[in-house]
């Protein structure tokens, strides 16, 4: 990995300007490894010109701060660009990304799409951000962390880890994890930012608990209705991250969340405990990790359909293999 880590440390040190790029429909990971990353490079290299260029923004994360403002098309051209936490192109928020001269993908998703001049790319880790982290840690001779990297980057660590709770977490992690703390990250307010929430959000959790369904095998569901979204003045992240709801029922190793959009598309975000659900994902227009992935459907007929594959891959994981719960 040194050898990896060093090749991109190079690359850096031989441009003037670099600009940073995530995933559309940005979480933690993606907003923390790249203002994580941004922050070392700027406290490193101050003469270089360092600018995270995206087209979306996360309600959400807003506490963490804004991004850059668009540059012009000819300021890529010359540019290095870095693409963190994105397994394909057409996921990348900034379609520009592709002016830049040469790409760097640093990434810890499941391999679908090649690209980028260096590929630094470790499905096993938690989160892009302890990817950043052990960037950081492996060449500490060479970069500076700052308390504000150390903030963006253990959060984006806790949010795409579900606290440090699933199967990628392991003493690496923590190990990064406990780096990062000792440059004084205040983590009570940085829960509270991301873990309180409005009354409103209670009221439309125990209406959303009437509303679950659980199919023959154990798959639980629900369907977030624009009509619900409206009712309880629901953001598409509120939404969205109704899928957590699930995650404790006795019995469920699959749950999944469909989220209905204006434009007739419906969001999937599908969670699972032991069974890997990333090929069913990838069948509809989607993918990402064993046990966490996305998809979209553009019928309920379609939605239908994935439910029922859904099913039957819980019914013979659990006649397959004991132990679960």
């Amino acid at each position: 990995m040194r050898e990896k880590l060093l090749q991109i440390l190079k690359k850096i040190e031989e441009y003037d300007r670099i600009i940073l790029f995530r995933h559309f429909r940005p979480d933690g990971d993606a907003v923390g490894s790249t203002k994580g990353l941004a922050a070392i490079l700027k406290e490193t290299f101050p003469n270089k010109e360092i600018l995270l260029q995206n087209s979306d923004f996360s309600e959400y994360l807003s506490f963490l701060g804004g991004e850059d403002e668009p540059i012009a098309d000819e300021l890529y051209r010359d540019a290095l660009g870095i693409v963190i936490d994105t397994a394909t192109t057409k996921r990348i928020s900034n379609q520009k990304f592709s002016l830049c001269r040469e790409i760097i993908k640093i990434d810890h998703h499941i391999p679908v799409e090649s690209y980028g001049s260096i590929e630094w790319v470790e499905e096993l880790r938690s989160s892009a951000c302890e990817m950043i982290a052990a960037f950081y840690d492996t060449l500490r001779d060479n970069l500076v962390m700052t308390p504000e990297a150390a903030k963006y980057i253990y959060c984006g660590m806790v949010t795409d880890s579900g606290r440090f709770r699933f199967r990628d977490v392991s003493g690496e992690t923590l190990r990064l994890a406990g780096i990062l703390l000792s440059f004084g990250i205040d983590t009570e307010t940085l829960y509270a930012n991301l873990y309180l929430e409005d009354f409103d959000s209670f009221k439309f959790e125990s209406y959303a608990k009437k509303k679950m369904k659980i199919s023959e095998n154990g798959v639980v569901s629900l369907f977030v209705t624009k009509r619900m979204q409206k009712k309880f003045s629901l953001s598409k992240e509120d939404a969205s991250a109704s899928v957590s709801y699930m995650d404790s029922i006795k019995g469920s190793l699959i749950w999944i969340a469909f989220i209905e959009g204006e434009d007739g598309e419906i969001r999937v975000r599908l969670r699972s405990r032991f069974v890997t659900v990333s090929e069913l994902a990838e069948r509809y227009h989607g993918g990402g990790h064993a046990c966490a992935a996305g998809a979209t459907v553009y019928s309920r007929a379609e939605m239908n359909r994935l439910l029922s594959e859904a099913d039957e891959l819980l019914g013979k994981y659990k006649s397959e293999n004991e132990g679960w719960l």
